[in-house]
């Protein structure tokens, strides 16, 4: 190992042993296994025009305003689009709008290859065909379904899955600075990603004033939630279809890519059907999916909901149904519109200036001991899961996102264990773990 591991690994290992020797005594709460499951590019507003979550309170809006004033009527599109949306950090700002957010439609948009009648009008300002997507709809009625959480990041994948591992996408412990955009500087950049990419490849770093000042090769280093729960002896798995990629966060972490833990980076398709099936699911699970079930536009094969059904389902008809919960959620907005506006910090020395937080996500929990048929009206992010993984293993804070988050309080009541109701879906399991296609990587450059 060289010089700069053992400098890197002795600074997490500190960190580590510090934290958890200050960490006070809680509540397990009956809970033994947290799921993450982390889909891509998709707002309330786009993927969630469901009339019975709006009959019951859910803030989803049907119009908007563009920024020449006029109110743009939401207009159904398919799942498996034929289009993407810009989602860097400049897309963000243009559609925030100081807070005004009638921006959406300065959001570029890159057709797919060969797409007939490409863009349509008003490609921002649309939703997903409520038929394609009724599991989502079933899992976000029964169970617990949020309109205020928000991506903790202004930008694009890679950064947003930094945050679901550790709630920063800093390049070090000590920086200021966060990586604000996905790989650039080789061809197919996000296709092999993090530590492992090409020499020449590049993230841009954004500073506290917002302002994408320098870069760096994108390896990072600093602690990660995985190394509390390594010290804690809690296990984990980040099951991922690639390795290398911008979805596999743990890849663009120095001390776990080039370390022992990277074995328990999983990316064999549909494992965690099987570890399910043999008794083997690891105390938190970060589940990716693969291009073709992530809900990506333009890149995605309509087969997401079926997916997601798939794993609750297994899930729920299992020994761990009575202690899991498990996380639904979307990595970042897309590019779609969004009616509601973040909190954002750009005060220049505040946690996270320049670059926290983002638009609105989708977010369903499910669980045996979350509220049925409950919306929550609580501004939530990426840094909620991550304090509620560490307040119900006894963990400290990682002094990140999840130190500014809350923790879904108010979307669980421990005292009532509700029996598993299986989620009607076009696919099952069994479609998934007998596919044999090759794993889609993101098309996210």
């Amino acid at each position: 190992m060289n010089t700069r591991s053992l400098t890197t690994k002795t600074v997490v290992l500190t960190f580590c042993l510090f934290a958890l020797a200050a960490t006070a005594h809680g509540q397990h709460r009956g809970i033994g296994h947290v799921v993450i499951i982390f889909m891509e590019n998709r707002t309330p507003d786009n993927l969630f025009q469901d009339p019975n979550l709006i009959a019951n309170g859910a803030d989803i809006a049907s119009s908007g305003k563009n920024s020449q004033g006029q109110n743009i009527t939401l207009t159904p599109i398919p799942l498996a689009n034929n289009y993407d949306l810009s989602h860097t950090h400049a897309a963000f700002v243009a559609e925030y709008d100081n807070g005004r957010m009638d921006g959406a439609n300065n959001v570029t948009v890159t057709c797919n290859k060969g797409a007939p009648n490409c863009p349509p009008a008003n490609p921002q300002f649309k939703y997903v065909d409520p038929s394609d997507v009724q599991p989502y709809f079933q899992l976000a009625e029964q169970y617990t379904f949020a309109d205020r959480m928000f991506q903790t990041n202004q930008g694009p994948s890679l950064p947003a899955h930094q945050f679901i591992l550790s709630g920063t996408s800093a390049p070090t412990t000590d920086s200021n600075l966060f990586d604000a955009e996905n790989a650039a500087g080789v061809p197919k950049a996000n296709d092999n990603t993090g530590c492992t990419a090409p020499p020449k490849e590049y993230v841009e770093l954004i500073d506290p004033f917002g302002n994408e000042s320098s870069h760096q090769y994108p390896c990072f280093e600093h602690p990660t939630l995985t190394d509390l729960l390594d010290y804690a002896g809690v296990s984990w798995t980040y099951y991922t279809p690639a390795p290398n990629n911008l979805w596999t966060a743990p890849n663009a972490i120095e001390h776990i890519r080039n370390g022992p833990d990277w074995q328990y980076v999983n990316s064999t398709p549909n494992q965690i059907f099987t570890d399910i099936d043999n008794f083997q699911l690891p105390g938190v699970s970060w589940v990716i999916p693969t291009g073709a079930e992530s809900d990506h536009p333009g890149g995605n094969n309509g087969e997401g909901p079926s997916w997601v059904a798939s794993i609750v389902n297994a899930i729920g008809q299992s020994y761990y149904w009575n202690d899991t919960v498990i996380f639904i959620t979307w990595d970042d907005w897309g590019g779609w519109f969004d009616h509601v506006a973040p909190q954002v910090v750009n005060d220049g020395y505040s946690w996270g200036s320049g670059y926290v937080y983002g638009l609105r996500v989708p977010l369903i929990i499910v669980s045996p001991y979350v509220k049925q048929g409950y919306i929550s009206h609580v501004t939530h992010d990426f840094g909620s899961i991550l304090r509620f993984i560490e307040e119900n293993y006894n963990l400290p804070s990682l002094g990140y996102a999840d130190a500014y988050a809350d923790d879904f309080s108010d979307c669980f009541y421990f005292g009532h264990r509700h029996e598993f109701k299986q989620i009607q879906a076009p696919l099952n399991a069994g479609y998934f773990i007998n596919d044999k296609r090759p794993p889609l990587d993101p098309d996210d450059d």
